[in-house]
């Protein structure tokens, strides 16, 4: 499910989010807290790239991942620095009316040649380069068509969809 929009005014961090997304982020929360010491530091963060196979992370890097937080990293600072790194993200239901006009028989499937050529040429353009990121991520079927409900739910859920 999309997360609600970021509520400026908003005092409570927990009510931006579903409950299901607050439990994935308690997970990854509870993952990253190596020490279980309730907060994320840098050894937190430099043992958590080595469980992900990066065990040259240096210390600048790590430096720079922990000033981008108001406070030291509890739950609650965690959630609220997702919450501002997603405001402004479209829910679902804008990306997918974007692709719609490129369906019209509702099909679920774009051309991604056509998709292509507006990436680089219409709006906020795309780099050849970023284009053949997207595929490369999202690859075309065999006859050149573009999955873009699985593709939007990917962008807005961070994970594929099981059929």
């Amino acid at each position: 499910m999309p997360c609600k929009k970021l509520d400026s005014g908003s005092s409570n961090v927990f009510s931006i989010f579903e409950q299901s997304q607050i439990q994935e982020f308690k997970e990854a929360f509870t993952i990253m807290d190596q020490n279980r010491d309730g907060f994320i530091n840098k050894d937190d963060l430099r043992g958590t790239f080595a469980a992900l196979g990066r065990v040259n992370v240096n210390t600048e890097e790590l430096d720079e991942m922990i000033k981008e937080s108001p406070a030291p990293i509890n739950f609650t600072v965690f959630l609220t620095m997702f919450g501002e790194k997603l405001k402004g993200s479209d829910p679902e239901e804008t990306i997918m009316n974007a692709f719609k006009i490129f369906d019209p028989e509702d099909k679920g499937i774009v051309n991604a040649e056509e998709i292509s050529k507006m990436l680089k040429t219409q709006a906020d353009r795309f780099t050849p380069e970023e284009c053949k990121q997207m595929f490369e991520a999202f690859p075309p079927d065999v006859a050149g068509n573009l999955d873009y409900k699985n593709l939007c739910y990917v962008i807005t859920h961070g994970e594929e969809k099981e059929e």
